[in-house]
């Protein structure tokens, strides 16, 4: 299927999605005197290769389009194309959507974690990535910064392309409304159940620059499969899991299970140990203490580099004056 007939195929078939009001929702949080159109995709924003939603140029943008040069695959999802034009002049405006695309999924990183982030930049394709935040250095002219999924050409089902734009809207409409509109039920909260293992991530890609958040991701991924392993080999195979819900919408890296509760890891990718520390310290009170958490009998902050004599002392303090179950643990990837 070609781009040009998906996206009419998406118009026609999406009046039982509720992404089949994009325009309506656009013309309510934007406050336009009057319904900018009637369809997701315009003639104006449906190309050969990609459609990108009426209005949608200097948005945050659904989006369609062949992934690759062999149009084997079709992309959807969302997306910021920091390109100019005639009708994005200057990139700068999308910076702000960037900041709250940025504050959504660290709100709520288990909303798409079963999608995917990747880039297009002079470089060409990034590899895939879990969601992530865009970091600023992305923001420049010719990047394209995608989340989404991707179907074999062949086998596209529309539908599922539509139930996927339902699921993006609440970040969507974060993102519009100046975080105006707060997203209410983005996520249903489960119970914490512990499940031993290890979901064995990519360790490798082509040569990036050690800040590229692919690299950042992948050197995450190691040192996950590293701590993983060493917790193992001291308290057994079943006492330890990766990426578990807790509960209140987000994912702990891994949980140690003990005769007395869980240990929560929380691993960061900094040189500096203090940078670690002060990453991951808000996280891990969120994990355990957000209401229909889990409260972890300890919470330890992962990081590549010991811990020198003031880091200690820092974590020293806290523990006596708020009785905080705090530790550091550097591993090496």
């Amino acid at each position: 299927m070609d781009i040009p007939t998906l996206a009419r195929e998406l118009n026609a078939k999406s009046g039982s999605h509720q992404i089949g009001e994009l325009q309506a929702l656009r013309k309510e949080i934007k406050h336009f005197k009057k319904r900018p159109g009637s369809s997701i995709f315009s003639d104006q924003t449906i190309k050969e290769n990609w459609a990108f939603h009426h209005g949608g140029r200097a948005e945050l943008q659904f989006n369609i389009g062949h992934d690759g040069s062999e149009r084997e695959e079709i992309r959807h999802g969302i997306a910021f194309s920091f390109e100019t034009s005639q009708t994005l002049p200057d990139i700068e405006v999308l910076r702000p959507k960037v900041r709250l695309f940025n504050e959504f999924l660290e709100l709520y990183p288990e909303k798409y974690a079963r999608m995917r982030m990747w880039y297009w930049d002079k470089e060409g394709r990034s590899d895939d990535q879990m969601p992530s935040s865009i970091p600023s250095e992305r923001i420049q002219n010719g990047v394209f910064a995608f989340l989404g999924l991707i179907q074999p050409t062949k086998s596209v089902n529309e539908h599922n392309i539509l139930s996927d734009f339902d699921d993006l809207l609440p970040l969507y409409t974060y993102v519009e409304s100046g975080g105006t509109t707060q997203p209410v039920e983005v996520l249903k909260p489960t119970p914490f159940k512990f499940v031993h293992g290890c979901n064995v991530k990519k360790l490798k890609t082509t040569a990036r620059s050690k800040s590229d958040p692919v690299n950042v991701s992948l050197r995450h991924n190691a040192m996950q499969l590293a701590l993983y392993k060493v917790l193992c080999d001291k308290y057994g195979k079943k006492n330890v899991g990766t990426e578990l819900a807790t509960g209140n919408g987000t994912r702990v890296d891994v949980v140690l299970k003990q005769a007395d509760g869980y240990w929560f890891y929380e691993i960061k990718t900094y040189h500096s140990p203090r940078a670690c520390i002060r990453d991951a310290i808000g996280q891990l009170l969120e994990y355990s203490h957000w209401p229909n958490g889990l409260s972890a009998e300890r919470l330890v902050v992962v990081g590549e580099n010991t811990l020198d004599a003031d880091g200690k002392q820092y974590l020293a303090d806290l523990k006596s004056l708020y009785s905080l179950p705090i530790d550091y643990m550097h591993i090496k990837a």
